[in-house]
């Protein structure tokens, strides 16, 4: 999950679970305003170790370290221990009222513990055993940017802020339901340039959607006597509603992976249904076979299945359509290349590797691509593609990622 989406689930348990108030206003620094900043952070910390990148020539850290200790539930113990230390601190400087030390460390778990589970759910993986166990655990539920998830998690801390006083409440009820229409025609947009278009009636149903969130309670003013807790509450379970829908969307579409499998008798070493945007109705279909990977586009909303992809065969010979992307045949540079470190983190880290090879001049290319990861545009390589670039005499010339164009 993107790291914006992390702080705004840590602010709205908060103010839904622990009384927290808004982070900004005009009252003098209390201890719900803190409640609300150290669950924040909390929520957001795991995620600084990304800077160990900023200050590292090491392209794989964000195979080995990023999403290890400080996204692991072994150590998660210690840092919230010294987060709360560090606030605690920090308070008695400022002077300022604030929970005691053992309810800051609380916090700053629940946290924390939010941030490592709305990591899982995505497909990327999470060291959550770490050090102790360097696995990739994924549950495989909600793509990594996810804005239908994000605005679920933010509209109800806006909707309360819009009907917290009566002062100015029809400016910003307006003005809240106008700059998340624009918010969704900006997405949309996103989703055109990625080839993960929205459709028109999707679009318009997230319009109508915003405008009874924010207008509808201004009828007869029923909204100001709703409390801050109860909107962002609220928005809480439906975040719950919506994850639990994706397990059984996940469920269903996983039925068709394995009904893939069957119909062609596959020697399955690993499968899985990724989610794929703009919806939880799409996704990706995945099985690792001895030769090969079989990919099967989904959409969940209707009858028809999807496939895309380039460089690789399309079978329609069943009721499924899918596409298969063979390995290359085995030869000495493909041999040679896996023998790298680098190459051996690479196919650890990836669950649906696919090696590729061929010839720039004298030189031999070999290329590994993790299909949980596909290509967005046909003029980009594919994330996640790692190159290994041997010279005539069987020399490594160089060897990272494949950068986008």
């Amino acid at each position: 999950m993107d790291t914006i989406t992390h702080g705004i689930a840590g602010a709205l348990i908060a103010k839904a679970a622990f009384r927290g108030q808004d982070m900004f206003g005009a009252k003098p620094v209390n201890r719900q305003r803190i409640i609300t900043w150290s669950l924040m952070l909390g929520a957001i910390f795991p995620d600084s170790d990304v800077f160990r990148e900023f200050f590292s020539h090491n392209d794989l850290l964000i195979l080995t370290w990023h999403r290890s200790i400080t996204h692991s539930l072994v150590c998660l113990p210690i840092f919230a221990l010294v987060l709360a230390a560090l606030t605690r601190w920090f308070v008695r400087w400022r002077k300022w009222d604030a929970p005691s030390f053992g309810v800051l460390a609380a916090i700053y778990a629940v946290g924390i513990l939010s941030h490592i589970l709305l990591d899982l759910v995505t497909s990327f993986g999470t060291m959550i055993w770490s050090p102790v166990k360097w696995s990739r655990p994924a549950w495989d539920l909600i793509f990594i940017i996810d804005f239908t998830f994000t605005a679920i998690l933010l509209a109800p801390q806006i909707v309360a802020w819009v009907y917290a006083k009566e002062e100015g409440l029809q400016r910003r009820a307006l003005g809240s339901w106008m700059v998340f229409a624009v918010g969704t025609a900006g997405v949309a947009a996103i989703g055109r340039a990625v080839d993960a278009p929205l459709s028109v009636s999707g679009i318009l149903a997230a319009v109508v959607i915003f405008a009874a969130a924010f207008l509808l309670p201004a009828v007869r003013k029923w909204g100001l006597r709703v409390r801050l807790a109860s909107w962002n509450l609220a928005g809480l379970l439906i975040a719950f509603g919506y994850i639990a829908a994706a397990v059984y969307a996940h469920r269903v579409a996983l039925e068709r992976v394995d009904k893939l499998s069957s119909l062609l008798h596959l020697d399955v070493q690993s499968r899985g249904a990724l989610p794929s945007p703009p919806s939880m109705w799409h996704w990706d279909g995945l099985i690792r076979a001895p030769r090969g990977v079989y990919e099967l586009r989904m959409d969940l909303s209707g009858e028809s299945t999807e496939v895309q992809a380039a460089s690789a065969g399309v079978n329609t010979g069943s009721s499924l359509s899918y596409r298969y992307y063979p390995d290359v045949a085995p030869n000495s540079y493909i041999e040679a290349a896996k023998r790298l470190p680098e190459v051996q983190t690479v196919l650890w880290f990836a669950r649906f590797p696919v090696t590729r090879f061929h010839k720039e001049g004298t030189d031999a290319i070999v290329e590994i691509s993790d299909l949980r990861f596909p290509q967005t545009r046909p003029d980009r390589p594919a994330s996640f593609t790692y190159r290994v670039r041997f010279d005539a005499n069987g020399s490594v010339i160089s060897q990272g990622w494949v950068r986008p164009m």
